[in-house]
């Protein structure tokens, strides 16, 4: 018993340890288990999945407005992505959303864009997204719900070893999934929420467009969702609208000056013509 209560420690001490890395931009440490490769391989496997079965916009002058903003950011990000093959699809849905993949594949639906009015609006929206994959946002979540099952087999084998009875355990394992989505699950993704919006703005302002439009566009987005139910923050995947709104507000006056020598270079032509290492003037 002695062994079984040593083993469960150290091999989460020997798995925090390998599997420890830092998001580039923030200098925040976290875990992940899974390669960046293994990640690309299954963001290009979710991405071939997706467009077999949602239809493509051939809309020629929506797929031209996102593959533009999305070729600007992708130069902003400003460091190598493994095994990215920049893909940016249009898809022809009324649903709000937009979202990007491991391996640089990137969606935008064509509802998202009617509430996305200008460029930069847009801009902020796949900037965030993006955000999310040079994060490794995706890789990080998956390895939250592998120590999420593992403590909970680990409760299961110490609940076995002492012989607690079932009205007992049902209530343990109740206590500890609860414990765990909201004392952990949930905060960790309105942080990666939070973080992609930060990073997102200085992709942004770094391809050249105003990171203050992201507070125009989350107003309306605000204005778009009333009416609908949502849970409470501390039970939401994501930030309120009111936290995100007050967040973008002190955050965007910071990427102003990027933004201004970033768009002086598109305007003048200059980042065209600029080797691709100089493109990246959003880089840390």
């Amino acid at each position: 018993m002695k062994s079984l209560r040593l083993l469960g420690p150290l091999l989460a001490v020997a798995l925090l340890q390998f599997g420890c890395s830092t998001v580039p931009e923030t200098g925040r440490s976290q875990v992940v288990w899974i390669s960046p490769a293994q990640e690309a391989q299954m963001g290009l496997a979710a991405f071939t999945q997706i467009k077999a079965e949602e239809k493509i916009s051939q809309d020629p002058m929506a797929n031209d407005r996102v593959s533009e903003v999305g070729r600007r950011i992708a130069r902003s990000v400003g460091r190598d992505l493994p095994n990215a093959k920049w893909e940016f699809v249009v898809f022809e849905s009324d649903e709000l959303n937009a979202f990007a993949l491991p391996g640089g594949k990137v969606g935008v639906y064509t509802g998202i864009l009617k509430i996305a009015e200008t460029d930069d609006e847009l801009a902020a929206v796949m900037g965030h997204e993006i955000a999310h994959v040079t994060s490794r946002h995706s890789g990080e979540r998956v390895t939250h719900q592998m120590i999420a099952s593992g403590v909970a087999l680990g409760s299961e084998l110490v609940m076995e070893a002492q012989d607690v009875d079932p009205q007992k355990r049902a209530i343990t394992r109740t206590v500890l999934g609860v414990g765990t989505t909201v004392g952990a699950i949930l905060p960790f993704s309105r942080l990666h929420e939070s973080e992609a919006d930060s990073i997102g703005l200085r992709f942004a302002a770094g391809a050249g467009y105003d990171p203050r439009a992201a507070i125009l566009f989350w107003e309306r987005m605000q204005k778009a969702n009333e009416g609908r139910e949502k849970p409470p923050e501390f039970l939401s995947t994501h930030p309120s609208d009111e936290t995100r709104i007050a967040n973008l507000k002190q955050l965007a006056p910071q990427y102003l000056p990027l933004y201004r020598e970033t768009k002086a270079k598109w305007d003048s032509g200059a980042m065209d013509q600029a080797p691709e290492a100089e493109k990246a003037i959003g880089a840390p």
